[in-house]
C-alpha cells in the first residue's frame, strides 16, 4: 500500500509539474519559430517582394533585413537609400513589426530564391523585447536561426550582423538594457570569414548614453537625419565587404 501511494505521488507530481514544463518548452521556442504577421499589409508585401527579387535577381547585390526600421528606408530614410544603395542593387526585405520568428518565415518562403548578393545586413530583435521582452538568450538563439537560415542558402554570401539599435531614452531603461543584453550575445556569432559584427549605436547617443528625439523622434525609429548617421557608419564596412574599390 506504500508502494502504491509512493508511485500516486510521483504520478500526481508529475502531472503537475508537467503544464510548466511545456509552457516552458513553448516559450523558449518562440523565437526561433516561423510565424506570419496577422496585418493585412504583410503577406501582400511580401507577396510584392517575391515579384521584386523575381524581376532583379541577376541584379541584387546588396540585402537589408529586418524589421520598422529597416522597412523605414522606405520612408524616413528615402534620400539616403537613394544615395548610398539605389545603385547597388539593394533590395530592402524590412518589415514593420517583424519579429525573428517572422523574418525566419520569409526566408523560409522564398524571400532570396535565385539570387546570388555579395552581402546581407541584418537587424533585428527589437521588436522581441518590445512586444514580449523576450529573455536575451532567447532572441539571440531567433538570430542564430536567421543567420543559419540564410548561411544554408546563400553560402557564398557574407552576412553584416548589425548590432539591436537602442531604444528609450535613457541607457538604464529597461527594454533598452534587454537589447544591450542580446547584442552581448550577437556579437559572438561573428567570424569573421562569412559572419561580420557592427556596432554603430554609438553615433545616435549622447555622451551619456541618452538617444534624444533629435534622432529618433518616438526613441525607437530614425527620422532621415539618423538614417543619413546609420549610413556613414556602416559605410567603410559594407565597401570592404562587398569588394568595392574608390
Amino acid at each position: 500500500m506504500q508502494s502504491f501511494r509512493r508511485a500516486l505521488c510521483v504520478v500526481i507530481l508529475l502531472g503537475l509539474l508537467a503544464p510548466a514544463f511545456a509552457a516552458e518548452t513553448a516559450t523558449a521556442s518562440k523565437s526561433t519559430t516561423p510565424e506570419t504577421q496577422p496585418s493585412k499589409w504583410w503577406m501582400p508585401r511580401h507577396e510584392a517582394k517575391l515579384k521584386d527579387l523575381e524581376a532583379r535577381r541577376d541584379e541584387i547585390n546588396l540585402l537589408m533585413i529586418g524589421d520598422s526600421i529597416t522597412h523605414g528606408w522606405e520612408n524616413a530614410g528615402r534620400q539616403v537609400w537613394d544615395k548610398y544603395y539605389a545603385k547597388r542593387g539593394a533590395i530592402n526585405l524590412g518589415f514593420s513589426a517583424d519579429r525573428t520568428g517572422h523574418v525566419l518565415w520569409r526566408l523560409q518562403h522564398g524571400e532570396v530564391a535565385g539570387t546570388h548578393p555579395k552581402l546581407a545586413v541584418v537587424m533585428i530583435g527589437t521588436n522581441n523585447t518590445g512586444h514580449r521582452m523576450d529573455p536575451p538568450a532567447e532572441i539571440a538563439d531567433g538570430v542564430k536561426a536567421i543567420i543559419d537560415e540564410l548561411r544554408t542558402r546563400l553560402p557564398e554570401m557574407k552576412i553584416l550582423l548589425l548590432a539591436i539599435f537602442p531604444r528609450s531614452a535613457s541607457a538604464d531603461d529597461t527594454k533598452r538594457v534587454n537589447n544591450e543584453k542580446t547584442n552581448a550575445i550577437l556579437k559572438t556569432f561573428a567570424d569573421n570569414e562569412h559572419v561580420y559584427w557592427l556596432n554603430v549605436n554609438n553615433v545616435f547617443l549622447t555622451d551619456d548614453g541618452t538617444l534624444t528625439r533629435e534622432i529618433m523622434p518616438d526613441l525607437l525609429h530614425p527620422k532621415q537625419k539618423g538614417y543619413g548617421m546609420w549610413a556613414e557608419a556602416m559605410e567603410p564596412t559594407i565597401k570592404k565587404l562587398m569588394g568595392e574599390t574608390d
